[in-house]
């Protein structure tokens, strides 16, 4: 078990589902249970799961500079997010390179709630804020609990008036089972799917409430690690591991740009005043490798570090593999030189596998993007 300095309110709860709460971000989190990794990934995928996702750091930003130190240190124009939206933006360092991504809530004209992950985001912006009119407060009494999947909206719409008129990334503040929440159109698998942002005296009986009353609908508690198999289908990448502070370049320091991770849409069009903006605009056309997918002719998942080969050259590594039973397909992100990164090129895999593949346009689970924006 993790030796953590974060606690989830759900602790126990992970524990009792046989977790041994392994250290994510400084949070004892529950990357796998007693049940099977496959059983999560259906559920999300065909009716509904819930995880926790509390390890995600939340930051509030409070006060009248915090909109322009939001716009300096992202990649987003801030100006035209209001309140009750969010977006999803990355942060770079001096040399235009991804540092971290979030995504940034507006919650009221001068109050931003950031939540990210593992990067250095919130040093970034912490040290950003010293000398102007901006609060930090990092806030782990704030729990975050994400159901996921087709039927998570028939859940909610039973216990939350008007939800089915949320669109996608807005939030609104709520009542759910008596409880205050901020419930949020977000998620990272690909699916319609909610986070419910609550206090972390509510979480219990929040976690607890939506298992034994959507039983009857196959809602399921899912382990953290089922993301990665829910990514790896809708291209949805989680810094470090598909970067090259996991796979460095042996003669460069690490950072990719956002031009080589598919992440430049993160940029607002026009948008020139922000951080590393003039080495991000400069590196343009000189992307070393590209993130794409490659479709396995196997039966069962590759290992993350496997290589990707053609006529015996290098050409790239997987970062994120999965198996679908759903599917019956073997699918993995791999960062893959740029000449072979075209729909259909031949590969060959080794490593834990010796198969033959083709490098795959992403994603590969809905690749209109219509789940995740359906309305209704």
């Amino acid at each position: 078990m993790a030796n953590s300095w974060r606690i989830s309110a759900l602790r126990e709860r992970h524990l009792a589902l046989g977790s041994n709460l392994e250290d994510w971000n400084g949070m004892g989190t529950a990357w796998t249970y007693a049940t099977d990794l496959a059983d999560h990934h259906e559920a999300i995928r065909t009716r509904a799961g819930l995880m926790d996702v509390s390890g995600l750091k939340k930051v509030h930003y409070v006060g009248p500079h915090a909109e322009t130190l939001l716009s300096y240190a992202t990649t987003r124009d801030i100006s035209k997010v209001y309140p009750g939206k969010s977006v999803y933006a990355c942060m770079l360092n001096d040399d235009g390179k991804f540092a971290d991504d979030c995504v940034i809530y507006r919650t009221g004209p001068n109050s931003f709630l950031v939540v990210h992950g593992a990067g250095n985001g919130h040093e970034i912006l912490v040290r950003q804020a010293q000398g102007r009119q901006v609060a930090v407060l990092f806030d782990d009494d704030l729990h975050d609990l994400s159901l996921q999947g087709p039927l998570a909206i028939d859940f909610l719409a039973e216990h939350v008036p008007g939800i089915r008129d949320l669109p996608y990334f807005h939030h609104l503040q709520t009542k759910l089972f008596d409880r205050s929440v901020m419930i949020s159109r977000t998620g990272y698998t690909g699916e319609r799917g909610y986070e419910i942002f609550c206090k972390a005296a509510d979480a219990p009986l929040i976690w607890d409430s939506i298992l034994e009353k959507g039983k009857e609908r196959g809602i399921i508690p899912c382990a953290f690690t089922a993301l990665d198999w829910l990514r790896t289908e809708s291209y949805l990448l989680f810094f470090p591991y598909d970067n090259s502070e996991m796979y460095p370049f042996a003669d460069q320091k690490a950072g990719d740009t956002l031009w080589e991770l598919g992440l430049d849409f993160t940029v607002s069009p026009g948008k020139q005043d922000f951080r590393g903006a003039t080495e991000h605009y400069r590196l343009q056309n000189q992307e070393r490798f590209k993130i794409f997918g490659v479709l396995l002719d196997a039966d069962v998942a590759a290992e993350p570090g496997d290589t990707l080969w053609q006529d015996d050259q290098y050409v790239g590594v997987i970062t994120c593999p999965m198996y679908s039973r759903l599917t019956k397909r073997s699918m993995a992100i791999a960062r893959m030189n740029k000449s072979v990164a075209v729909q259909g090129s031949p590969l060959r895999v080794k490593g834990s596998l010796k198969v033959s593949a083709i490098a795959h346009d992403m994603p590969f689970d809905d690749p209109e993007k219509k789940k995740r924006i359906a309305k209704g």
